[in-house]
């Protein structure tokens, strides 16, 4: 059985149609994605149903850092002494609500985690910042921990996450 789906990196795909039921997400794929590519500060990729070519998910990465002082001990004390570990963040990660239900959200994450695993610039993690509580419940189930002192803002090790998602 082969997988319907195929990810690919936003272009020109026709993104009037996707509806994840939160308007912000929605009008960020819609709006204001091509422009952030544009400018180099987000790299998108879209979740597409082989099908018909609509777009099942999508989510959005950037490079940043995280005060080592920010990670719990168990974790900064096994790091470099450097003031900030630097990481991959996931700043967006919506399904069309056509498409929830799935697992879908699981396969976005391993493919992010994979791309940065993948890259030549080097990250300790894959960082979120959850928008509410079921966010949250979300990426702790994939493995993600909370921050020290910031309960919606969760990482996973990208060793971790290459660990957890292997096939």
């Amino acid at each position: 059985m082969t997988f319907p789906y195929r990810i690919e990196r936003l272009g020109a795909q026709d993104r009037a149609d996707f509806d994840c039921g939160v308007a912000v997400l929605n009008t960020y794929l819609q709006r204001q994605a091509s422009q952030d590519e544009r400018r180099r500060v987000t790299a998108c990729f879209l979740l597409i149903e082989a099908a018909s070519s609509a777009i099942a998910g999508y989510y959005t990465l950037s490079a940043g850092s995280v005060l080592l002082e920010d990670l719990p001990e168990a974790t900064s004390k096994k790091l470099p002494r450097y003031p900030t570990v630097p990481i991959v963040r996931i700043g967006r990660l919506a399904i069309d609500s056509r498409f929830q239900g799935q697992k879908l959200g699981g396969v976005l994450l391993y493919d992010a985690i994979q791309r940065a695993a993948s890259s030549d610039i080097a990250a300790f993690a894959v960082v979120v910042d959850a928008k509410d509580d079921a966010a949250v419940a979300f990426y702790q189930h994939h493995g993600f921990t909370p921050f020290a002192n910031l309960r919606r803002v969760l990482y996973l090790s990208i060793a971790d996450g290459l660990n957890r998602f292997a096939p």
